[in-house]
């Protein structure tokens, strides 16, 4: 494997956590709410556009599926934005972690991941030890988040399945930008009119999710989903040192430790846990070979099948 697919991986994480900060930097002139919904409602027109998803031929559990996706991708970001306004953004991504990482050690069925349980649990109790950024409400969001993501991977490869590239997740951020539209309007009021604010839309939702996304589906193409988990592994450390840099968000001694733990447990989990013990892992709803495989056996019996008069 090249280099590149590991390049693109890594950019689309730094590229995710720099929309994360410069969000954060704009929370005093709008509403984290308000924020979430520019994000989706701007990468939901743009991925629109891009993936042009074909609206008939889908059947009903097709759509129950998209807009339950849609509904847990909305409360997902939206509760990240809300940790985010309430504590560290590299605090608030690590605690989010425990969602897809209780995920993979729920899967496994090896003892030595049992030492990785048990080393995120350290990480969780030195959180506990009340640093300069850990607040309740902050954690409770981040938890809320990290049970989302939890949610988000089943229903991300059950969009992929039944929806091609990227429309799925088109669909699911459409859904999540009317979900929001309601509380995002009330608490952002004319401010979301300012074109400014409305440029900063445009340029989250294209860090945020235009850009990871389109990274890592071109990455997946190439790179095995194991390493692909680890590098995926890096992302609270990455929030942290962004945090820092752009944000001015100094962490704790106890607080480093923490990001360390569950980003080690993370990776280990990713490394010693057999093809069967891992959920699915790749863009979100981007299909696997097998699920497009599977897709066009049933396009050629359809077409070869003769019409019912």
């Amino acid at each position: 494997m090249s280099s590149r697919p590991v390049l693109l991986v890594l950019a689309a994480g730094a590229s995710v956590q720099l929309g994360a900060a410069f969000s954060k930097q704009l929370f005093d002139a709008l509403d984290p709410t308000a924020m979430v919904w520019l994000r989706l409602l701007f990468s939901a027109a743009i991925m629109l556009a891009v993936a042009r998803p074909r609206l008939a031929g889908h059947t009903r559990q097709d759509w129950l599926v998209v807009l339950a996706f849609g509904a847990v991708l909305a409360t997902m970001n939206w509760s990240i934005y809300q940790s985010f306004a309430r504590m560290p953004l590299g605090l608030a991504v690590t605690i989010e972690f425990l969602g897809p990482l209780g995920i993979a050690l729920a899967h496994s069925r090896r003892w030595l991941d049992a030492g990785w349980a048990v080393l995120a649990g350290i990480g969780v109790a030195l959180l506990g030890f009340r640093g300069s950024g850990v607040t309740p409400d902050g954690v409770l969001f981040a938890l809320l988040a990290g049970s989302m993501w939890a949610a988000y991977i089943p229903l991300s490869a059950a969009t992929g399945r039944r929806w091609p590239g990227l429309s799925g997740l088109s669909m699911a951020s459409l859904v999540g930008a009317v979900v929001l539209a309601v509380p995002a309007v009330a608490l952002g009021g004319s401010t979301l009119l300012e074109p400014h604010i409305l440029l900063v839309g445009v340029v989250v939702a294209l860090m945020s999710s235009v850009v990871p996304y389109s990274c890592e589906l071109v990455a997946l193409r190439t790179m095995p989903p194991r390493v692909f988990g680890i590098l995926m592994s890096l992302d609270p450390a990455a929030a942290a040192l962004i945090g820092l840099v752009v944000l001015q968000e100094v962490l704790t001694l106890a607080e480093w430790a923490a990001v360390a733990c569950i980003v080690v447990a993370s990776i280990g989990v990713t490394r010693t846990a057999g093809p069967s013990d891992v959920p699915p892992v790749g863009p979100p709803g981007e299909a696997s070979p097998e699920a497009a495989g599977r897709r066009r056996r049933r396009a050629r019996r359809r077409a070869s099948t003769p019409p019912v008069a």
